[in-house]
Parts: structure tokens; C-alpha cells; sequence
């Protein structure tokens, strides 16, 4: 059985294509920011405060981590209006996915904490470093080095991950693909196209994430970005 490829039955949807590319990219950077911004607060709180603040924290990661992303879309999509909450899908989905991240973010970052030696914290103390200052300079800073290359790849997981928003109606660049499939039926134009275009964003994310390591943190960890890839979330 022979197949002709028309990849030019894709041309008039180019501007709903850019469009879904475009929404994909800025879900993707706001949840990464918020994400990562959270999970350091949450990791944080949970090394230093005690047992409650400990349980909460590790209770929420656990939730989030042993549960599907889509069922969590659902809640945030359809669960608040039940509580008087409306939010649209766009804003559904940035929930979702900055809740999300943030619980993977938190895990990662708990375990880079975990990895100081106390010995550092003991000298800073002797060098009369504040409490804060060892957080910062002694704790968290080397924290976050250490599993940088980790935290970009559960990054570019959470990209690719965005294409389940589609399920809730957000126009991201599944939800176009599918709907330009519908139009066309040219399944194999369509998806041949997606699949490259999220090569690209994956492979740009990593790439600007790894320049963002090389100024944050020198060569190596950049280095380590380039190359860990990421694992796969059963």
C-alpha cells in the first residue's frame, strides 16, 4: 500500500499551529518558574521547621507524585467551580501543571539539601555566618547545583506534559494538532509535524536551561544538563 505525504494541507492552519506553539511555550515558562519557585520554598520549610511541617509537606509530594497529571487537570478544572472557583482552561492548566512541578521540584531539591555535608554548615557557623546567610551561601545554593541537571529534565518533562491540557480544552499545540487533523485528515502530516516541532522546543529548553546552569553555576553542571536525559514519569 502506497502513501503520498501532503504536507502542504498544513499550510492554511499555520497561524493556529504558531498560536498553539506560542501557548505551549509561555504554560511552560510561567509552571517552570512557579514550579521551581515553589518547590525551594516547600523543600525548604520542610528541612527546617519540624515534624508537622515535615508531614505536610511530604504528604502533599506524595499525592502529587503517586497520582495521573490528568486526573489532577480534572480537579482544578472541574472541581473548583464546585467550590464558587471559576478559572478558564488556560488558567487551568497553568495551575495544574505548576502544581505538578512544584511537587517534583520540592523532591529533588529535598534530596540536594539532604546532600550537604553537615560539616559546611559547621563552618559557616565558625565564619559567623547568620542563620540565613548559611541557608543561603551554604545550604540551598549548593543544594540546587547539585541537582540542577535533574530539575531540567523534570523541566522539559513538564513541557512535553503540557499536551494533556488538551484534554480540558486548552489551545495548546496538541489541541491544535487534533483539531487540524479533524480538518484535513492527513494524521500522519499532522503528527509527523507536532512530533518536530516538540523535538525542537525540548531540545531549546535544554539548551537555554544549560546556558542559565553555565551562569548560575559554571561548565559542568551546564555540561550535565546537555547530557542527562529525562526519565520517563510512570
Amino acid at each position: 500500500m502506497s502513501y503520498t505525504f501532503q504536507f502542504g494541507a498544513l499550510a492554511p492552519y499555520q497561524n493556529e499551529i504558531l498560536a498553539g506553539i506560542w501557548l505551549t511555550i509561555k504554560l511552560s515558562v510561567v509552571s517552570i518558574v512557579l514550579g521551581a519557585l515553589a518547590g525551594t520554598v516547600l523543600a525548604s520549610l520542610r528541612s527546617t521547621f519540624g515534624r508537622p511541617v515535615r508531614i505536610l509537606v511530604d504528604t502533599y509530594v506524595e499525592i502529587i507524585r503517586n497520582t495521573p497529571f490528568l486526573v489532577q487537570l480534572f480537579i482544578v478544572y472541574f472541581g473548583l467551580p464546585g467550590l464558587g472557583l471559576r478559572v478558564g482552561a488556560d488558567t487551568a492548566a497553568l495551575i495544574g501543571m505548576t502544581i505538578n512541578l512544584a511537587a517534583y521540584s520540592t523532591e529533588i531539591i529535598r534530596a540536594g539539601i539532604e546532600a550537604v555535608h553537615k560539616s559546611q554548615i559547621e563552618a559557616g557557623e565558625a565564619l559567623g555566618f547568620t542563620r540565613f546567610q548559611i541557608f543561603r551561601h551554604v545550604i540551598i545554593i549548593p543544594a540546587i547545583s547539585k541537582v540542577y541537571p535533574s530539575l531540567c529534565s523534570q523541566f522539559v518533562l513538564m513541557m512535553l506534559a503540557s499536551s494533556i491540557c488538551s484534554a480540558i480544552s486548552t489551545r495548546e499545540l496538541a489541541a491544535v494538532a487534533a483539531f487540524v487533523e479533524s480538518q484535513t485528515y492527513r494524521s500522519f502530516e499532522v503528527y509527523i509535524v507536532v512530533t518536530l516541532i516538540y523535538l525542537a522546543l525540548a531540545l531549546t529548553l535544554r539548551g537555554v536551561l544549560a546556558l542559565l546552569g553555565m551562569w548560575l553555576f559554571g561548565r559542568r553542571v551546564a555540561r550535565r544538563t546537555l547530557t542527562q536525559l529525562p526519565e520517563v514519569r510512570t
